[in-house]
């Protein structure tokens, strides 16, 4: 008898271990994952693994059950430095045109209003993109979308590097604004899903954005004095099969749950709105809280990328500003990455709803001077500055997103945030165009500071706490 009651415990213990490891090895099992949350140990007196939620206020609430090991944080930072480098090359893309601006007007002999459909066709590109990415997500998973836009992006710049006809040369900027609309959207999605230091992460991703689109003026500037300077879309060209290469390797074309999975997260579902949702594309558009986060971030995003991008024709024609103005391009974006990272500090101190109030005034002050004061340097050193105070604004937006959105449609209105947002890079640079061709690049400056005054003015209505959808 004592035997029999002794195997029992012993088969009792392996089989309580069994299903351990069986967790740990499958973090998707739901059922497993609720099981686990309670109180009980097993026999050997190891407590069950339980699923804590992140109450800390600087987060936003998590969307992922967690059950981390060694390697699958390993994995975990695999995922995240591949992701930075997806958002290098869509920074080092944006800040690619304002150097070359100029020199793409002088090749093929067109005006402020007819270069503008660089920026209208990579506009159109956005805009497909944000509208087809819930239903790609949908259909084909995280991982192929995300390799879709990659090629996308190659595409493009297979397009652009010889120096085509001008209509061929906006047609890759059409397929370059698709890929990385599809990209950005799935980056920003996947991110926010992540379960440890969301606020952190997200601003360190943006960070790397701006890193790349500080780099690229450096670049772009060199090659804009050169015959051959449409070969700056080769250097392009092979960042971004390095892109592609890396989201195979490391996401296997898998969909977001599963590379969630493999990093010991498994999503947290509504069961109750899991149900009815037959049609996501409803469910997020009910949503108020979503159309006024897309058309803060198209004006943020379009005030940055018209910033970034037409200041080096205002500081040629109205600042006395030489070949190397392209320079200054790169202040602004390198600004942009220090604030992302130097300002989280503040961030935190007074509350990152405040801080987007803070920033967006004091940056439209700045703005007034670049306008008003005709300093070459003077501007230049504001223009940094502007870029700076913008910086932190877009992750700040992301994270609060994460907070006032529902948890189980938050990847799909993240995507289209994102997405949307991004077609601000193109339709006001492209409006700058037009405004340009009549009233001169003079008009640059009254179209930013009236943008920031609107996107001030959106902040505040942006609710901030989470509501159920209208």
């Amino acid at each position: 008898m004592v035997q029999e009651i002794e195997l029992g415990r012993v088969t009792t213990r392996a089989s309580h271990s069994s299903d351990r490891t069986q967790v740990l090895a499958n973090a998707t099992d739901r059922a497993t994952t609720q099981s686990l949350g309670t109180d009980a140990k097993d026999p050997a007196g190891v407590p069950d693994i339980g699923v804590v939620a992140d109450t800390s206020s600087g987060e936003p609430p998590s969307t992922a059950a967690s059950a981390s090991t060694p390697a699958s944080r390993r994995k975990a930072q695999l995922q995240f430095i591949t992701l930075c480098w997806t958002l290098f090359l869509a920074g080092w893309n944006d800040g690619t045109t304002g150097p070359l601006l100029p020199r793409i007007q002088s090749v093929y002999n067109v005006g402020f209003a007819l270069v503008s459909l660089i920026f209208v066709f990579n506009c159109l590109g956005f805009i497909t993109a944000a509208a087809a990415n819930v239903w790609l997500m949908g259909r084909l998973g995280f991982g192929k979308v995300m390799i879709i836009g990659s090629v996308f992006q190659i595409i493009g710049y297979v397009v652009e590097s010889p120096a085509p006809p001008f209509p061929a040369f906006v047609f890759g900027y059409f397929a370059n604004g698709f890929g990385i609309a599809l990209q950005d959207a799935g980056a920003n999605g996947y991110v926010a899903s992540m379960r440890e230091n969301t606020s952190t992460k997200m601003s360190i991703l943006h960070a790397v954005y701006g890193l790349g689109a500080f780099s690229a003026p450096l670049v772009a500037t060199q090659f804009a004095e050169m015959h051959y300077w449409s070969f700056h879309y080769l250097v392009s060209l092979g960042i971004s099969l390095s892109n592609t290469v890396l989201l195979i390797a490391v996401f296997r074309f898998k969909d977001q749950d599963t590379s969630l999975a493999e990093i010991g997260q498994a999503p947290v579902h509504d069961q109750e709105n899991e149900g009815n949702a037959s049609n996501q594309y409803k469910q997020i558009f009910r949503l108020r809280a979503i159309h006024l986060l897309a058309f803060f971030i198209l004006i943020y995003i379009g005030v940055e990328v018209t910033l970034g991008g037409w200041i080096v024709r205002y500081v040629r024609d109205l600042r006395g500003g030489g070949a190397s103005s392209g320079y200054i391009s790169s202040g602004f974006f390198g600004g942009l990455t220090v604030g992302r990272i130097g300002l989280l500090w503040v961030n935190h101190k007074i509350g990152e709803r405040r801080a987007v109030f803070l920033y967006g005034i004091i940056a439209i002050g700045l703005e007034l001077v670049i306008w008003l004061v005709p300093s070459l340097i003077g501007g230049g050193i504001a223009v940094s500055f502007v870029g700076v105070l913008l910086g932190p604004i877009y992750p700040i937006v992301m994270n609060h997103a994460a907070r006032v959105l529902p948890p189980w449609l938050l990847t799909g209105c993240i995507g289209w945030i994102a997405g949307f947002g991004q077609a601000g890079s193109a339709f006001l640079p492209f409006l700058t165009g037009a405004l340009a061709s009549k009233a001169g690049i003079k008009s640059l400056q009254p179209l930013l500071v009236t943008m920031m005054a609107l996107m001030v003015g959106l902040w505040a209505l942006v609710p901030g706490k989470p509501r159920r959808a209208d």
